[in-house]
């Protein structure tokens, strides 16, 4: 990469507009312009130019369904860029929550929550520590599942296989906790059966993620997770 290329993909980031897009994307669907301008509480012409910049940036990817226009991070390299970016860039001093509905979203999306298509917050570094101490995963090297974890997740009903050029496993530092939680194809594979098996639901208009009875019990009984974590 030339670093005008590089100095181009950084600009793209670098309004608060674009960057509040991106966040609200890293909830892994699809959203219409519209739903992104409500959002960011912009204009729809406004919204329009910054996602032209995204989509033609790479950033972004677009497709339209009938006359509404949708659009999606790229890839997950894409998300965890974002996610990346948003753990380095928060405030030293953390800014007071505006009202009670902002602290009970801001506790539901630190409690746990989805990042892009796997589970963070204090889930997700629950799930990632308790797969760690059982020999699991290894973090010493970096982020790599063992031959005991490849088995674990077939035990699951969910065999791992490679997809193009993501890993397996990747750690993704966790903008809340500051710890690195589970990605890559076995963090989305572990979400989606998470949220397939009833192990969480969706809670709010976020992408925060409240863990059930039958999650609990079923956590605690694959990973020794006590359920009082994950509350």
């Amino acid at each position: 990469m030339a670093p005008k290329d590089l100095a181009a993909l950084a600009a793209l980031f670098a309004d608060e507009t674009r960057a509040a897009f991106l966040l609200a994307l890293l909830d892994g669907r699809a959203w219409t312009a519209g739903e992104l301008a409500r959002h960011a509480r912009v204009a729809p012409s406004t919204a329009s130019e910054h996602l032209g910049k995204l989509v033609a940036g790479g950033v972004l990817a677009e497709a339209r369904q009938g006359r509404h226009r949708y659009v999606r991070l790229a890839d997950a390299g894409i998300a965890h860029l974002v996610e990346d970016l948003a753990a380095r860039s928060g405030p030293a001093v953390p800014e007071a929550p505006r009202g009670l509905r902002a602290v009970s979203a801001g506790q539901a999306m630190a409690r746990g929550r989805t990042c892009y298509d796997h589970l963070a917050g204090r889930l997700g570094i629950a799930v990632t520590e308790a797969m760690t101490e059982r020999g699991l995963l290894r973090q010493d090297t970096g982020f790599a599942l063992t031959d005991a974890g490849l088995a674990w997740f077939e035990e699951l009903g969910t065999p791992l296989a490679p997809q193009g050029r993501r890993p397996v496993a990747r750690g993704c530092l966790d903008w809340t906790e500051r710890k690195p939680h589970l990605a890559g194809l076995a963090g989305a594979a572990l979400c989606r059966h998470a949220m397939d098996a009833g192990w969480c639901v969706r809670i709010g208009s976020e992408r925060a993620v409240k863990v059930t009875p039958d999650g609990e019990r079923a956590l605690h009984a694959a990973l020794g997770i006590e359920p009082a974590a994950l509350r």
